[in-house]
């Protein structure tokens, strides 16, 4: 009873306004913006702020509370504004702002105040909005399947289903299969960049850390533990005693001190981990040294927001790659053509063969670290078969015939499978918008092939990529309603960020948005001047060079190739000519990373839940920077604007600060639109009803060491 009046009387003292500061409170005041009103958004989890512009200072800070946080917090005694969310915002005059992120069906409280310091809370509030319960709000995509009150179920279902969870105990035996519609390019996972090597080898190989698929969070994998200094900086990582490479070699910190210190940090080769590490500290590095067998200390540049995340970079074995660090070929070692039972790691699976063009065969690995809770090793299958087919078709193909467990459903295909579910014994299941994007980009790269001297991009086409106006009529022409409603059947989402919703807070739903509006893009390209002036079509540019391009694809993807047609048809109507071009997955991979011989492309990139994971995307000195890789000093200035602020984000520990300045970046990307985003379908996996330790969540559906088979 005791409790129950403190939370009451606390409750009561924060919404009258008479608690209204939480820390770093700035002197002088700005008088708090008044008449504050909160209401339902246009879309579910979204609330439409208002109020009285106020003229002054810079910032206004948007605050809020989920009500259930707050009593929840002060039933068990910890501070109430730990439930206390906010926001900076530029002041512009504006008026009002939406929040988003939000959860339907709680009970939320809002607060404004403005100040000058954008990472500062203001010393004087406004006073809390009346209390407000989430709804649903009315339907954004009436022509298809997915309602906004559909989004907020399956995100409600995903968040309880991670809650309630237990592992039970299993059995040994069996097997997984599943189709791929691309083998791996190699067997070198430090020098991988596709996420065909990736999948297979993550089977592998492991790190001193890892993610859970259940709740995201960091946890304990070849570390056992560790510890971090007060400023930081030095991090100790105790590493688990018992772990084996699958040759039997005891595994130790020399391993790890090895691989950041002669692989991840070598100048004679690049490793893609490198730019997770050296993009954040400007290639200043950390130092990484083993004190002994079991104990590695890393000593940072500067703090590292996302480094317990980083410590997931896969760790590889001292005793059998250090001759080939020391004699040059580490490049070539583990390439597709070696021995793929020579490649050794820590993981629960090893190679057993490799037939390309038709499967590879992971086996269990019998002396794996982990155990369940009734002492037996993990994992429990004995097999991972990867079965690779020419397409998506041939994919469902083998699902439908029982010759495999799991299938990625496209939209266009749920309605009809869903029907089959208790006939063939599996289950589709929903998870919503993934964290990876879809995309169309142009080669902005200036340089020349270094062996004939020819231009990667042919100048007059250089000059269309590089014109920001052009990038965003393009922008204009993506149908994206259109590419949700035919290719993905309702089932998909309008994607206009850099980073996807899936990212929660780090998402910025208030960027640029370029609508579907051939006039609008039309106009622009009249308004930069470039026209039909021979009545053909086509548009020429001030130099009377027919604007015309090759728009390429992976022909793996059949989904992909629908959108690639409408993007297609939306730049022919616009008088842009573009020439359709299937090539295989590993093609445009190399082309985009290697060899730079390419002009535009539709392809997607994979992401996390914390987007640091995209700075090999976003930093222009990085590999990954597809529209112009490798810069030595940025070459526009906002893409070193978009540089700094990853940076940062990198080294920001302030989770708040953290997602105002990933929102700023993705305002910058949206404005000069460097990529140019389609949608994101619906994540729908059908599964055999024939596992255990399996549920969806936002993250995933099972960790596979866990998976058994109940048949």
């Amino acid at each position: 009873m005791k409790t129950a009046i403190i939370v009451l009387f606390a409750l009561a003292l924060i919404m009258s306004g008479a608690i209204a500061n939480t820390a770093h409170a700035q002197a002088p005041p700005f008088s708090p913006p008044t008449n504050l009103s909160a209401a339902n958004g246009a879309e579910p989890g979204t609330v439409q702020l208002t109020w009285d512009p106020v003229a002054g200072a810079p910032y206004y800070h948007i605050g809020w509370v989920a009500m259930p946080n707050v009593r929840a917090a002060l039933a068990d005694d910890r501070p109430w504004h730990e439930a206390f969310r906010t926001v900076a915002i530029e002041n512009t005059g504006q008026s009002g702002y939406t929040v988003s992120h939000l959860v339907p069906g709680v009970e939320y409280r809002f607060i404004v105040g403005i100040t000058q310091d954008r990472f500062r809370h203001p010393q004087e509030w406004s006073r809390w909005t009346e209390p407000l319960t989430l709804n649903a709000g009315p339907p954004v995509c009436p022509t298809g399947q997915i309602t906004p009150a559909d989004r907020a179920a399956t995100l409600s279902r995903l968040m309880r289903n991670a809650d309630e969870f237990e592992y039970a105990v299993g059995k040994h035996g069996g097997s997984l299969t599943l189709a791929t519609t691309s083998g791996p390019l190699t067997f070198n996972l430090a020098l991988s960049n596709d996420a065909s090597s990736n999948a297979v080898l993550g089977y592998l190989f492991e790190g001193l850390t890892q993610t859970s698929w259940l709740t995201d969070r960091v946890e304990p994998s070849l570390a056992e533990s560790w510890e971090r200094s007060d400023d930081g900086l030095t991090w100790t990582f105790l590493l688990r005693d018992d772990v084996r490479w699958h040759d039997g070699t005891p595994f130790t910190a020399h391993d790890v001190d090895f691989t950041f210190n002669r692989i991840i940090y070598n100048d004679d080769f690049r490793a893609y981990a490198r730019d997770v590490f050296t993009s954040a500290w400007q290639e200043r590095r950390m130092t990484v040294t083993a004190l002994d067998d079991h104990t590695v200390v890393f000593v940072l540049p500067t703090p590292f927001a996302p480094f317990l995340r980083a410590m997931a970079t896969p760790i590889y074995p001292k005793h059998i790659l250090e001759p080939r660090v020391n004699d040059g070929t580490f490049a070539e070692t583990w390439n597709i053509d070696a021995d793929p039972t020579s490649v050794i790691g820590t993981g629960p699976f090893t190679i057993a063969s490799y037939r390309p063009g038709e499967r590879v065969v992971l086996n269990r690995n019998p002396d794996y670290w982990l155990k369940d809770d009734a002492g037996d090793s993990l994992p429990y299958l004995d097999q991972i078969v990867r079965i690779i087919v020419p397409n998506a078709d041939a994919s469902l193909a083998l699902f439908r015939a029982g010759q495999t467990d799991i299938y990625g459903v496209p939209g266009q295909e749920f309605a009809e499978l869903a029907a089959l579910q208790q006939e063939e014994n599996f289950t589709i299941h929903r998870q919503g918008p993934g964290f990876g994007t879809t995309f169309l980009t142009f080669n902005m790269n200036p340089g020349a092939n270094p062996d004939t001297g020819e231009p990667y991009v042919a100048p007059e086409k250089l000059n269309w990529f590089q014109n920001r106006q052009f990038r965003q009529a393009v922008a204009h022409v993506i149908d994206k309603e259109t590419i949700i409603e035919e290719v993905q059947h309702g089932l998909g989402y309008p994607q206009w960020s850099s980073i996807s919703p899936a990212a929660g807070e780090f998402h910025n739903p208030n960027v640029r948005r370029y609508e579907y509006d051939i006039d609008r893009a039309k106009a622009i390209l009249d308004e930069m001047g470039w026209v039909d002036n021979d009545g053909d079509g086509i548009r020429e540019d001030d130099a009377g060079n027919p604007i015309e391009f090759t728009l390429a694809t992976a022909r793996e993807s059949t989904q992909g190739q629908k959108i690639g047609a409408i993007i297609h048809r939306g730049l022919n109507d616009a008088g842009i000519g573009a020439t359709y071009e299937f090539q295989g997955f590993g093609q445009l991979v190399g082309r985009l990373t290697y060899s730079y011989d390419w002009e535009a492309m539709t392809i997607g990139f994979s992401g996390e839940s914390d987007p640091y994971s995209g700075i090999a995307l976003w930093h222009s000195n990085a590999n990954l920077h597809l529209w112009h890789p490798n810069q030595p000093q940025p070459a526009t200035d906002w893409e070193a604007e978009i540089d700094d602020l990853y940076i940062k984000a990198s080294q920001e520990l302030d989770h708040e600060r953290r997602v105002e300045l990933y929102h700023q970046a993705q305002a910058i990307a949206a404005e000069n639109v460097p990529l140019i985003y389609t949608t994101l379908g619906e994540r729908l996996t059908a599964v055999r009803d024939v596992f255990g330790n399996t549920t969806p969540t936002l993250y995933g559906l099972w960790d596979t060491r866990y998976l058994y088979r109940t048949d």
